[in-house]
């Protein structure tokens, strides 16, 4: 099973799911349920998510899976962005590095 966060909501798609074409968010996260396996999970910024044949396909701007995750590298970039976001509201550089960590941050398997 997969799990992504598109615009229009949260999406779960089985074997044999109807074809779809989704726009995933900036800074979600989309997991990939494995029978008798960990999840696989990543940070997933931007981009599409479409099934066809029985097969899904991810394409994003930018992704990183949560297992190479640098979780303090994430925190710090957290803290810089939301500073930056506090200084100046119209920052919408740091509100968007600010999501980035988060998903980051949540795809690590840590609370944020």
């Amino acid at each position: 099973m997969v799990i992504a966060k598109t615009v229009d909501g949260e999406i779960g798609i089985m074997p044999q799911h109807a074809p779809v074409l989704g726009v995933l968010v900036e800074g979600g996260v989309l997991r990939v349920k494995r029978e008798g396996e960990s999840d696989l999970v990543a940070a997933v910024h931007g981009g599409f998510i479409s099934v066809a044949d029985d097969e899904v396909s991810v394409l994003a701007e930018a992704a990183e899976l949560g297992s190479e995750v640098d979780v303090a590298a994430a925190r710090d970039a957290l803290d810089r962005a939301q500073a930056s976001v506090e200084a100046n509201q119209e920052d919408a550089d740091a509100a968007l590095e600010a999501k980035r960590a988060r998903a980051r941050l949540r795809a690590a398997g840590e609370e944020v």
